[in-house]
């Protein structure tokens, strides 16, 4: 498989999956520059869920710090109802198709978090739609707007309380976000390059990973994300020769949320000779 390294210069240390308060990180971009540039990572990507809204600072800030940067983000959709979250490079943010659907995914996220929180004040829950409608928080805490809601207002612990004890006990209707055939789509009309996220986190079924893969790749993924915090050893080499024997993309990165969730930045450590880029080798912004 061929491998593409940065062009004029050595393999440096690269993390192509990173989070901001743009979405449910705690670090705002210059927080994130700073500590990329720390851990000595020489490329990156900011991936928040579903927005770009800080991709062009970050951009701005990592031409300053002189750290190579990727544009990215990270769109959510569904395949027979399992959510796929695919990663989309070197867009051009002018181009209208991407944003337009990550608008429209925003708006689906927003309306299932409400429901979330009309079911559980059906439930019996002492909270109500309309301190919901009104709650602000602080994003540099992480997270998203029902979590910490319902954790300021003591009825919820933290993430795995907030889905196994909370969310997992409702009757509502997952967010339907588009087919991964029409996120792919928007992709490439804005100019960008679609790879699946973290497989083994979507696909935790070893029995089951290759009908949906083999579908995906039908569809117009580009590429796997095969170093992650979610791969045990196995599922990274099973990513890898999925990507060498079908000619794939392989990227990398440790979807950090700036301490969030516990997934630390540059983690599992790869190098960008250890990818194979391909095409995205001609989006990165230095």
């Amino acid at each position: 498989m061929k491998r593409a390294a940065m062009r004029g210069s050595d393999s440096v240390r690269a993390d192509l999956h990173i989070h901001t308060t743009a979405s449910d990180g705690r670090w705002p971009p210059e927080r994130v520059v700073a500590e990329v540039a720390a851990h000595s990572i020489g490329l990156f990507a900011i991936a928040d869920h579903d927005t770009t809204a800080h991709v062009a600072e970050a951009e701005a800030l990592a031409r300053e710090a002189g750290v190579a940067f990727m544009r990215g983000v990270e769109v959510s959709s569904c395949l027979n109802g399992d959510l796929f979250h695919i990663l989309a490079y070197g867009f051009d943010p002018e181009a209208p198709a991407l944003p337009s659907m990550l608008h429209d995914n925003v708006a689906l996220s927003d309306g299932y978090n409400e429901e979330i929180i009309r079911g559980l004040i059906a439930e019996g829950c002492p909270i109500t739609l309309h301190d919901y409608l009104a709650y602000d928080y602080d994003r540099t805490r992480g997270g998203w707007k029902p979590l910490r809601f319902l954790m300021d207002r003591g009825v919820c612990a933290g993430i795995k309380d907030y889905f196994a004890n909370l969310v997992a006990n409702l009757s509502v209707p997952s967010a339907q976000y588009p087919h991964p055939a029409d996120v792919v789509a928007a992709i490439r009309e804005s100019g960008g390059v679609p790879i699946l996220a973290h497989p083994g986190a979507s696909l935790r079924c070893a029995n089951a990973r290759e009908s949906p893969l083999r579908h995906l790749q039908e569809l117009g993924i580009a590429g796997l994300e095969c170093y992650s915090q979610y791969h045990d050893l196995a599922t990274t080499r099973f990513c890898l020769d999925w990507c060498i024997r079908h000619d794939l993309l392989v990227t990398g990165g440790s979807d950090c949320h700036g301490g969030f969730v516990g997934r630390q930045l540059g983690v599992p450590a790869v190098d960008t000779s250890d990818l194979n880029l391909g095409e995205l080798a001609e989006r990165i912004v230095r």
